[in-house]
């Protein structure tokens, strides 16, 4: 199994169990606690803030029908259309 870093998720995720598996990992939760939490802990917010970069970004290339539809049926063509629509947008 590869090493996962940091787990970046939003205040749904903010449950115990899944706290637990991400330290087993060995994994870094940036996760918000929610507002009802008894106990507060502490989260990266600089990390926190680069998954709106992913969101953004996913949502990005979903503007182009052949991700959003995924009308490959193989993952490497699917893939490569991804590779292609990321270099677009990086060169607009």
């Amino acid at each position: 199994m590869e090493h996962v870093g940091a787990v970046l998720a939003d205040k749904a995720f903010d449950a115990a169990s899944l706290l637990a598996v991400i330290r087993e990992l060995g994994a870094k939760a940036v996760i918000p606690p929610r507002a009802n939490r008894k106990e507060s802990r502490d989260y990266d917010v600089y990390h926190y803030r680069s998954r709106n970069l992913i969101e953004r970004f996913f949502a990005r290339i979903k503007q182009f029908r052949r991700i959003a539809t995924r009308y490959d049926k193989l993952a490497i063509r699917f893939e490569a259309f991804i590779s292609i629509t990321a270099a677009f947008i990086w060169l607009a």
